[in-house]
């Protein structure tokens, strides 16, 4: 039957619907599921403990926070650990394994959230493995600056280091001790680290933050050594260290104090990591990303740089940009 101008109005209404749901219909039937990610099984951690074990960086070891999926290659000598956000699948790093593992790694990355209808994205990789991204036709963005410092040959003498030798006797003048608690005897100070880390947290907007950065939990921060400072035998500060099995890299995640404790204690818990390091053969020092530092942002820039650059000069009641910056400048990074 045709639908003539004729016919009544009630018709052409209901026709007109059933073919909007119709179309809608079909619609979220052809649409991607949404995909929930899962927390790691043991077994899953424990492969990839294995495979970090042969790795020279301290990145991978936030797989132990459980807050990301982990996707394996078939043979299982490589991972990529990854999160979802709508439909944004953002990995963290490039895939922690053999090089030869990357690029079908991420192709299968790609291909999976494609499958649901997502964005791919890779955050804190390399320049030596952009070529794997390219070739999947994924765009670059700089997102920021990585602070790093060479501890084979580091020496505090001389101006240059003046502020962290004083941050060290301004320790010694506080009577606050420096010592590094192995990992099988840190559960006997957890009771301690959480009610600073509790002290700490009470005056910071947003709580833990998760994903690149780490946040207190017992099995995370049982498995690696935790530099300490101590006060009159009580805990006033901490920070968790991340130790690179090859001897390559040493890092620290969480770092919280008492608000009560001296000020500036940090930097001189730092400057004790370093010689720690140095003691122990490691040859670089990761103080991690500063956020938007470093992207260009001149008229001439593409819209992300200059909007980074934007939230980078105007953005510090958000997110600490420059002040983080200047904070890893005074330790010298090259």
């Amino acid at each position: 039957m045709a639908l003539h101008d004729d016919a009544p109005r009630f018709l052409r209404a209901s026709l007109g619907a059933a073919v909007v749901l119709f179309v809608f219909g079909i619609s979220r039937l052809l649409r991607p599921l949404p995909y929930f990610t899962e927390p790691p099984s043991g077994a899953a951690l424990a492969d990839a403990e294995r495979i970090v074990r042969t790795q020279g960086e301290t990145l991978p070891f936030l797989a132990w926070l459980r807050d990301k999926e982990l996707l394996f290659n078939p043979e299982r000598t490589a991972f990529i650990m990854y999160g979802v956000r709508g439909r944004t699948w953002v990995a963290l790093g490039d895939p922690v394994g053999p090089p030869a593992a990357a690029a079908p790694l991420i192709r299968d990355f790609v291909e999976r959230a494609d499958d649901h209808g997502a964005t791919p994205v890779f955050y804190q990789v390399h320049p030596e493995q952009l070529h794997c991204y390219a070739d999947l036709g994924l765009a670059f963005a700089k997102f920021g600056e990585e602070a790093r410092i060479r501890l084979d040959g580091l020496s505090l003498a001389g101006g240059r280091f003046k502020e962290l030798r004083a941050a060290m006797q301004r320790l010694k003048r506080e009577h606050v001790d420096f010592r590094i608690v192995a990992p099988e005897s840190v559960p006997a100070i957890l009771p301690q680290l959480r009610s600073v880390s509790d002290d700490w947290l009470a005056g910071k907007a947003g709580g833990e933050k998760g994903f690149s950065l780490g946040f207190f939990a017992d099995d995370y921060l049982t498995r690696q050594p935790v530099a300490v400072l101590e006060r009159e035998g009580r805990i006033v500060a901490f920070a968790n260290l991340l130790c690179g099995p090859t001897g390559q890299e040493l890092s620290i995640d969480l770092m919280r104090f008492m608000h009560a404790a001296p000020r500036g204690l940090m930097d001189g818990l730092i400057t004790h990591v370093f010689l720690w390091g140095q003691e122990h053969g490691y040859r670089w020092f990761n103080l991690g990303m500063a956020p938007l530092s470093g992207v260009p942002d001149s008229a001439g820039s593409p819209l992300w740089n200059r909007l980074a650059g934007f939230v980078y000069r105007h953005g510090e009641s958000i997110y600490k940009f420059q002040g983080l910056r200047a904070y890893k400048e005074k330790f010298h990074p090259v």
